[in-house]
């Protein structure tokens, strides 16, 4: 017999156990790629048997979560398989902490913690999903789009003060960039002869540094007032630098502060240095738009 607070647990990692089995089969049934449907499968039922194992304890059915199923699933879909596996398995991480405590009164969850560490080793090579294959590209892109870009539109900002100006000066410069980076990718991963595509690194690159652009733009698109939209502008490439980071964080397992300060670090310094040279510009040529 177990206590009533260590039922309690045990009905709360079951929960956790079929929540995930559940999700486990809705992405082996979405996924095309076999290894990956294979891989699914067997996290599934490896999370199952560690549910009907704890039901052996409290003697009762509990119901998955559904929210955290959906939710799951759709950053499955927004931001690929390998991070919303990542996503779980950071979790687990934390939870196995947990199970640690469980064992002390129940000695044959220790089977439980095996598991889980297993995973945690071995989830990175059992997933394999191709576009985690141009990150590199996708980083190339999007960084070099924050870091030139937002300084860009703050000095033209001062330069020139009419937002729709503005808007059109960047959406050229941006196209023209997005171009020019892509091709450039192409040329550099046709150059290393690895078994990446070419055309599919540059079709990433410039994708992503165009979509950045658009983000860093709108605000001018939005607002009459040059000034309020280089706030907005500012405030996107936070939010853009912070999600980028955080999925890179996930992905790559890696620490989100380092990247995020120094990414953003990096962004502002140029965007400052841009004010000023914009600044600069417009009083020394006399522009008055």
């Amino acid at each position: 017999m177990i206590s009533e607070r260590v039922k309690k647990e045990v009905i709360r990692f079951q929960k956790s156990e079929i929540t995930e089995f559940v999700l486990y089969t809705k992405l082996a049934k979405a996924t095309k790629d076999l290894k990956n449907k294979r891989v699914l499968k067997r996290l599934a039922r490896e999370e199952k048997e560690h549910y009907n194992f704890l039901k052996k304890y409290s003697n009762i059915e509990v119901k998955p979560n559904y929210f955290k199923v959906a939710l799951y699933y759709f950053l499955s879909i927004l931001f690929g398989l390998t991070f919303a596996i990542k996503l779980i398995e950071s979790r687990e991480r934390k939870a196995q902490l947990n199970y640690k405590d469980l064992a002390k009164s129940i000695p044959a969850a220790r089977k439980i913690i095996k598991a889980e560490e297993i995973h945690e080793k071995e989830i990175g090579r059992m997933i394999d999903e191709k576009g985690l294959h141009y990150t590199g590209s996708i980083v190339l892109g999007l960084n070099d789009a924050i870091v030139e870009f937002t300084g860009s539109l703050v000095g033209f900002a001062l330069a020139l003060q009419q937002t729709s100006i503005i808007a059109g000066v960047g959406l050229i410069s941006g196209v023209a960039a997005s171009l020019s980076m892509g091709a450039s990718e192409y040329l550099s991963i046709k150059e290393e002869y690895t078994k990446k595509n070419p055309v599919t690194a540059g079709i990433y690159t410039g994708l992503a540094y165009f979509v950045t652009v658009f983000f860093l733009i709108l605000p001018f698109l939005l607002f009459t007032n040059p000034f309020i939209s280089v706030g907005v502008t500012l405030l996107n490439a936070v939010i853009i630098i912070a999600l980028f980071n955080f999925y890179v964080a996930v992905v790559k397992e890696l620490s989100f502060s380092d990247k995020f300060f120094s990414m953003f670090i990096l962004s502002f310094s140029v965007a400052a240095v841009s004010f000023i040279i914009g600044l600069f510009i417009r009083s020394l040529f006399n522009i008055n738009i």
